[in-house]
């Protein structure tokens, strides 16, 4: 099921990037998403299984995927390990369960954030957009020289958003990446957990918005599968160190 999007600023080619793909199996939540996508100026396909899930993803690339945990055929952690080995999408997982196991399971699957159901259309439009407006921004963003030899063997290109390892190319979710990114964008200083929360907000400025435990929680197993991608031992960083009780500081080796 396609639902045609508002129009966009620049033009059909800037309408034809906000395409967002639903896998949901219920047919109520699948429409009011649909219905929440369009009206955030998405072009929106549907699947209400996994597997139908995947191949639509696999087929549009879509900008957004919303995924539903309880499918009928797969389990949604693999649904998104198989998108996430096809397309980097952001991808929002959805559930009723509440354990914050399950949140753990989704970000560590490759999900950008994880939310409950019932959830608030106000609220997971602002969070697709932030994420979006976190990706925009770091287009513009100027970390540590990709060519420094300072980063030892790690290349980081902002504006491709790319990443490599002693001249292998590493794949990261978007919220990965953009926690590399800022930690080098700063070497030397400590960013807390509280920052790094609202790197992933996408908040420029501190809106007096909570940060819990929770928020802390979802930061350390993102920056986990990070240093597990590039190769980067917490007991014996090359690059990122763990600041107990503080946060992270992104090291340079002369």
């Amino acid at each position: 099921m396609t639902a045609a999007g508002f129009p966009t600023p620049g033009g059909a080619s800037a309408a034809a990037e906000r395409t967002a793909v639903v896998v949901e199996d219920d047919d109520e939540i699948r429409d009011l998403l649909e219905e929440v996508l369009t009206h955030a100026g998405f072009e929106t396909s549907s699947a209400a299984d996994g597997r139908s899930g995947v191949e639509l993803v696999e087929r549009i690339d879509p900008l957004v995927t919303t995924l539903d945990v309880s499918l009928p055929d797969i389990d949604g952690f693999e649904v998104c390990r198989r998108i996430r080995a096809v397309s980097n999408t952001i991808i929002i997982m959805l559930t009723a369960r509440t354990d914050e196991i399950d949140t753990l399971m989704g970000l560590e699957a490759g999900a950008d954030d994880y939310q409950t159901k019932p959830f608030r259309p106000r609220e997971l439009r602002a969070r697709i957009e932030a994420i979006m407006r976190r990706q925009r921004r770091g287009s513009t963003a100027t970390p540590a020289s990709a060519s420094s030899p300072a980063l030892d063997g790690l290349t980081i290109d902002v504006p491709a958003r790319t990443v490599s390892v002693d001249d292998v190319e590493v794949h990261l979710t978007r919220s990965e990446f953009d926690l590399l990114a800022a930690l080098a964008g700063e070497p030397g200083r400590v960013l807390t957990k509280d920052a790094l929360v609202r790197v992933l907000w996408g908040d420029e400025y501190d809106a007096g918005t909570l940060v819990t435990s929770s928020d802390h929680r979802r930061v350390e197993v993102h920056l986990a599968n990070l240093r597990r991608k590039i190769g980067d031992d917490p007991n014996a960083p090359r690059w990122i160190r763990t600041i107990r009780g503080v946060g992270y500081r992104f090291d340079q080796r002369a």
